[in-house]
């Protein structure tokens, strides 16, 4: 190839202009012919062009990764206190400082490490193949190495691999719903259009990740990877900001301004000390940074970590694939759920609901594609043998078919169009399955259908060589053939008004029609051609055929509700079929459907509004649905929205929680998404709803359990301080009481499960305080108790002569006795735990008290702890002691929760937490 050559090449492919090409001129352009390329010249356009994917995301590398983990306040004030140590030379104190940042670093770098790397091994599984011919031959090569140029042959079922300008045509038709929201299959051509057509009107182009869902193409691919137009929209992505989720939120206040309140009383306290009670510099320092030690809830970043990790393990055993971790408690605030209707929160299996015969309506029970079912009229079950015109219009709907319903590991699908598939199931209901059909009723010619003329015919004969041609399609279409019914009594007049009445009726229950009609003749000539399909046909029924909801959708909604969560359908379906569905689900009922013309014809105050008051928009395109979520979120909406199409990824980015469909879902999609549905199911949205829910509650447990050891610890250093006594701990206790003892116990309380009522409350308002006034204040009681236990035991000690390294070591393993204690009250916020399930309740609590205990003796006891740690030998007696006061605090947080059950605080708590008052004595977290 020249370079000239080469040149014009590089500029065709970057064009937009392939739709208005002739075959001839899209050859012409790529330099390429039937026979496509040769494997030299696809070699050289694959290393000029690339492979055909699209680009990865900017994945940041490992030590970039392992840095950012230190990029929080809290750790910042550990690693300056730990800097200072080490100037001081206090060593033992800077590497207990750094060993707990570390620990918290390499968590969440792992963490980080498993979530991507679950996300390649989801790309590596979507990596599609492509029929290619080159040097005139057919054969298949992954899509990846498609180029410009080359020919590729498209099959049903097959996914367009690459932007392609189809140049031979056998009815194809392509679901182009992931690009363009258009939910029906689309008419395919060889045929050029106007230059300035709309995408979806492009009808000889076929885009990457739209799916062939009938007929037979080949195509001259003519852009791959990011340059195809579903690439282009994943560029657009780069534009649209990805929001914080409402923990990041609290969490970074609550790390701002406990890291201004740590530093406040430290820098208070040192100046006090050695202003006021002319302490050394150097020692009052060494203080300070016990105090600092002792208030920074070191392991606050590790178990957040750890409980969103949890959450993410539940969730993946309930089919919810977690891409981002925070958005595992992100989904326990959301307040509006807006989904997609075909295969989320309905079966995406066209299901018969209806017949309609000349006087009769008959109802047909079942679901989906499992031929189980009866037909009934007036609430009785019938016999379809009994109705002739009944078991000719089901013979009618499996004969005139293109479809197959095959059982695969005992589950049943449709190969072809699922309408079609609908009346397959109907006769398999009924017993004439299309085996059956075509050994008794052999099909001889057929007339496919196509949308010009919106009907298929087919030429069949009987068992004893009568021949049939029988036709279905649009119902006004078939009509117009007809001059007859048929009745119970045999052929009746044609009465056009009670069909067209009928017709209303049923497709005002949001149902789809197929007329149904047939003729006891052969073709006019040896082939059945349109002229036989043109009149003297008698009706036989009206088939109402809808995609029925989920039944468990329909329980998920309602857990929805009742948690207070607005639920919102979305669909490119008709207003009335998605009026229906939403009536069905108890979604948007007595409201309007808006569509999505008049959403264009929106200003977003307007849109605001509207999008608050309605809950089912029919005929919406992907771009609707971004313009829906901003209008949500602009009035204050936490919003999860559900998406399968590269065109949904902005909408799907925008979102508070992005879901992407698993099945069904794009790639682009699913990179944009937080969370991918693997089974495409609603149900499984309000389960991680309700773990989402339940991380937050686990994380808050964790928060009220640890600041009081904490704050404790705090007061009993500000107290030594401010009464010039010993200092109780040191900051290198303190440290191991934080990380060893505070984080092994506090863990336990990431596998508290769910409590009973977290689906009956309302959401919490996004913009909430890690901390409630009253979470404020049993920090600071409990804190209270465990500086009075910790520093009375101490001062009783050192009263009674005991060394100070005996008095610290009882000190330690007193708060941490108290901390023990204290778990198994914080299982519970109001209700008691002096009770079996209190108790036993939560084994990992137990098992983490287990833990604890073998850690405190060695402190207590290991030569090599009592070196690094100051500690020493407890005899019995003292052991006593220090279980008495870790008795102390668990009794009068007891105490505290039983006077306040008694008080209309309970009540007006409950109402706070966005749940209803609990009873007193059930166990309430």
């Amino acid at each position: 190839m020249t370079d000239r050559a080469t040149v014009d090449l590089e500029q065709a492919s970057s064009s937009d202009h392939w739709h208005t090409l002739s075959r001839a001129g899209t050859e012409q352009a790529l330099q390429t012919g039937p026979a496509g390329l040769t494997e030299a010249e696809a070699c050289r356009r694959l290393a000029q062009y690339g492979p055909n994917r699209l680009a990865p995301p900017k994945r940041r590398g490992p030590l970039l990764r392992l840095l950012l983990q230190f990029h929080n306040i809290l750790l910042y004030v550990m690693m300056a206190a730990a800097a200072i140590t080490a100037l001081l030379g206090h060593w033992v104190d800077t590497g207990v400082l750094m060993m707990a940042v570390v620990i918290n670093a390499i968590i969440g770098f792992i963490q980080e490490g498993k979530a991507e790397s679950a996300l390649d091994a989801i790309r590596a599984m979507l990596s599609p193949h492509a029929t290619v011919v080159r040097e005139g031959v057919r054969r298949e090569i992954d899509a990846a190495e498609l180029v410009p140029g080359d020919v590729v042959v498209l099959a049903s079922g097959d996914r367009v691999p690459a932007d392609v300008r189809l140049v031979a045509v056998k009815e194809l038709r392509v679901e182009e719903a992931a690009l363009t929201g258009e939910s029906l299959p689309v008419e395919k051509s060889d045929a050029a259009v106007a230059a300035d057509a709309a995408l979806g009107d492009r009808f000889g182009m076929a885009y990457s990740g739209t799916l062939v869902v009938y007929g037979q193409a080949t195509g001259i691919v003519v852009t791959t990877g990011s340059a195809t137009e579903l690439g282009k929209i994943n560029q657009m992505l780069c534009g649209i900001q990805s929001l914080s989720t409402p923990l990041l939120r609290q969490v970074d206040r609550f790390g701002r301004v406990l890291a201004q309140a740590i530093l406040a009383v430290s820098a208070a306290t040192f100046a006090l000390g050695t202003l006021w009670r002319g302490h050394a510099a150097s020692e009052m320092f060494m203080m300070v940074v016990a105090l600092a030690a002792s208030a920074i809830p070191e392991g606050l970043p590790a178990i957040m970590t750890v409980t969103l990790a949890l959450g993410v393990q539940r969730m993946a055993r309930r089919n919810a694939i977690i891409r981002r971790l925070p958005a595992v408690e992100a989904l326990g605030s959301v307040t509006v759920i807006c989904s997609d209707k075909t295969g989320t929160l309905t079966r995406n299996e066209m299901t018969v609901q209806r017949v309609v015969c000349a006087g009769h309506v008959f109802d047909v029970s079942g679901v989906g594609y499992e031929p189980v079912g009866e037909i009934s009229a007036h609430g009785h079950a019938v016999d379809p043998d009994h109705y002739p015109a009944l078991a000719l219009a089901i013979r009618a709907g499996v004969l005139c078919n293109d479809a197959r319903l095959r059982q695969e590991a005992g589950l049943w699908r449709v190969e072809g169009d699922p309408t079609e598939g609908a009346l397959l199931v109907l006769g398999g209901k009924t017993g004439f399955t299309q085996h059956l059909g075509e050994e008794a009723w052999p099909r001889l010619e057929s007339i496919p259908f196509e949308s010009q003329h919106r009907f298929m015919a087919t030429f069949h004969r009987d068992s004893d060589g009568q021949p049939w041609i029988f036709v279905k399609g649009a119902p006004e279409r078939v009509l117009d053939m007809c001059r007859a019914q048929a009745g119970d009594g045999g052929e009746q007049p044609l009465d056009v008004d009670y069909w067209r009445r009928m017709a209303t009726d049923t497709a005002a229950q949001g149902l789809r029609l197929l007329g149904l009609a047939c003729r006891r003749a052969g073709p006019a000539a040896e082939r059945l051609t349109f002229d036989d399909a043109q009149s003297d046909y008698v009706m036989l029924a009206l088939v109402g055929i809808i995609d029925p909801p989920r039944e468990e959708a329909l329980h998920a909604v309602r857990e929805c509700h009742q948690a207070g969560i607005r639920v919102k359908m979305i669909t490119g379906d008709h207003a009335e079929t998605a009026r229906a569905i939403g009536a069905q689900l108890a979604i948007g009922v007595g409201k309007p459907a808006i569509t999505g013309a008049e959403l264009s014809l929106m200003d977003d105050a307007a849109l605001r509004r509207v999008a608050m008051e309605v809950d089912v928009f029919a005929r919406a395109s992907p771009e609707h649905k971004l313009r829906l979520v901003q209008a949500l979120q602009a009035g204050g909406q936490v919003v999860s929205m559900t998406g399968d199409g590269v065109n949904d990824a902005p909408a799907l980015k925008r979102a508070d929680v992005g879901v992407a469909m698993g099945l069904k879902g794009t790639e682009a999609a699913k990179e944009a998404a937080d969370m991918v549905l693997a089974d495409d199911n609603f149900a499984t949205i309000a389960r991680a709803v309700r773990e989402g829910r339940a991380v937050y509650d686990n994380l808050k447990k964790f928060i009220l359990f640890m600041l009081p050891t904490n704050g404790g610890e705090a007061l009993v250093v500000i107290a030594a301080i401010l009464f010039e006594l010993a200092l109780p701990l040191t900051p290198a206790q303190v440290l191991w009481i934080n990380m060893v003892t505070s984080s092994t116990l506090g863990l336990a309380l990431a596998f508290e499960p769910a409590e009973r009522d977290i689906m009956q409350r309302r959401p919490r308002p996004s913009g909430e305080a890690l901390l409630s006034g009253f979470f404020v204040w049993r920090v600071l009681m409990v804190s209270v108790l465990m500086m009075t236990g910790a520093l009375g035991l101490f001062l009783w000690e050192l009263g009674q002569g005991t060394p100070i390294d005996t008095a610290r070591t009882m000190v330690v393993n007193a708060v941490v006795v108290a901390e023990m204690f204290y778990l198994v009250n914080s299982r519970f916020i109001l209700a008691p735990v002096a009770n079996r399930e209190g108790l036993l309740g939560n084994r990992y609590v137990l098992w983490a008290i287990a833990a604890c205990i073998p850690l405190q003796l060695a402190y207590t006891h290991a030569p090599v702890m009592q070196a690094i740690f100051g500690s020493t030998e407890l005899a019995p007696l003292e052991w006593v002691k220090v279980v008495a006061a870790g008795l102390f605090v668990f009794c009068v947080a007891e105490l505290e929760k039983l006077v306040i059950r008694r008080t209309p605080l309970a009540r007006r708590m409950s109402h706070a937490r966005g749940a209803s008052p609990q009873p007193q004595g059930v166990p309430h977290g």
